[in-house]
């Protein structure tokens, strides 16, 4: 039976009927009061194409079409193309299909880690992922598309990493947040990187430049991604349009504190600080803390990073959402997987699983999710917790004394 749990195919199939049975699920419940639908994040996102198009407004509100409004880029918009053209019975399902599996390639490819490691990741993740797609979300591919960053600058595939930073920007904004990962890889120091080439091993660290050749490519693959849409229109209808989308999100920036530290500080404390405020002092603790790990670069120490960036863009997002937190959770469990498996990390890694993935289910009645965990926007207080002790152990790792180096750290495998 453990063998069972272990097997990719299992893993796979798994996730791919995950994606089926909830999309079936959504299109046989119909309507809802108003005569929206189950998916209404899917109908939006597919609807942001034809807008676009016929030269509308894509983030406008269209209240006979959709009951909220598009927030993602015009490329995205136009990245949806295929989905517009299809019944909604067969574009829903691939749509959670494309969510699910492109976050699974991600975890099962994921350099530094153990065999185990890598399957322990994907079913702790699958659940919230679940969650995700019931709603019909686009949180796995853009978790996936992290997740790829990081495996691309392992590689040392700089144009791919920058490729992957901007594809998961121009479907949410904080996928930027990504680019941080670079800081890491900034001084090209003496330490082993991941290498495809020779089975999964380490190989020889990457030649200095190539920092600089990610910050190029990535200006190539932002500019592109935001001038594709000129394929359907003109330069000055373009130009509109990320008017209107930067009014959007200035409006919608003052909108909400959602699942988030913002969230947290005023639910709990009765404290309104700045939200720009508190991102702009999560961003400067994210970057102190991965500038320092760069010092000592180690294995372990780069998981930590990739676990904290995953962390960090959920708590300190302050539109986060439930769905959201499909992104959070693959950082727990990248922390996870270098932490010291002491007792109080067991505990803690369970009260994250319970209060993150099963408080939105029927484990726990409906007046305890409407009057104690949502109130106290407890799904997002562990994996604060979490990214407090991730920071922490980061920014421990400056090295004491001149010419200190740790062992490289060997991963160990969580089945056992």
């Amino acid at each position: 039976m453990k063998d069972f749990w272990k097997n990719k195919r299992v893993l796979w199939t798994v996730y791919a009927l995950a994606a089926i049975i909830v999309s079936a699920q959504a299109l046989h419940l119909g309507e809802r009061a108003g005569g929206y639908t189950f998916y209404e994040n899917y109908v939006i996102f597919k609807n942001a194409f034809p807008h676009l198009l016929h030269g509308l407004n894509p983030y406008a509100d269209f209240p006979a079409e959709q009951w909220d409004l598009y927030k993602y880029s015009p490329a995205f918009a136009l990245f949806m193309a295929p989905f517009a053209a299809l019944p909604d019975w067969a574009g829903l399902p691939l749509w959670n299909l494309l969510n699910a599996l492109v976050l699974l390639a991600a975890i099962l490819r994921l350099p530094l880690l153990s065999e185990g490691q890598r399957v322990f990741i994907a079913w702790f993740v699958l659940l919230e992922l679940i969650t995700s797609m019931q709603n019909s979300q686009s949180n796995g591919l853009t978790a996936g598309l992290m997740l790829w960053t990081f495996i691309a600058f392992e590689r040392g595939k700089m144009w791919q990493a920058a490729g992957f930073v901007a594809g998961a920007a121009f479907i949410k904004i904080f996928g930027f947040a990504s680019a941080v990962l670079a800081l890491l890889y900034a001084k090209w120091r003496a330490f082993p990187v991941f290498s495809q080439s020779n089975g999964g091993a380490f190989g020889e660290s990457r030649p200095r430049g190539a920092f600089w050749k990610f910050v190029g490519w990535l200006m190539v693959w932002v500019l592109s991604l935001a001038l594709i849409p000129l394929l359907l229109m003109l330069p000055s209808h373009l130009w509109q349009v990320y008017e209107w989308w930067w009014e959007l999100l200035r409006d919608d920036h003052a909108a909400s504190v959602g699942l988030s530290v913002q969230g947290w500080l005023q639910t709990w404390f009765g404290w309104m600080p700045s939200k720009m405020g508190v991102t702009l002092a999560g961003m400067a603790i994210l970057t102190a803390s991965i500038f320092a790990v760069s010092r000592v670069p180690s294995a372990a120490n780069r998981v930590l990073a990739c676990a904290s960036l995953l962390l960090w863009v959920v708590i300190f997002n302050h539109k986060a959402e439930s769905p959201t937190f499909v992104i959070a959770m693959c950082g727990v469990a990248l922390w996870w997987c270098v932490a010291g498996k002491k007792a109080w990390e067991h505990i803690l890694l369970w009260v994250v699983f319970v209060l993150v993935s099963l408080s939105p289910t029927d484990v726990f009645p409906p007046n305890i999710r409407r009057e104690i965990i949502q109130p106290f926007v407890l799904k997002a207080v562990p994996c604060i917790v979490v990214w407090c002790l991730v920071t922490w152990r980061m920014l421990a790792a400056i090295p004491r004394k001149k010419g200190f180096e740790p062992a490289r750290w060997q991963g160990r495998d969580t089945f056992d």
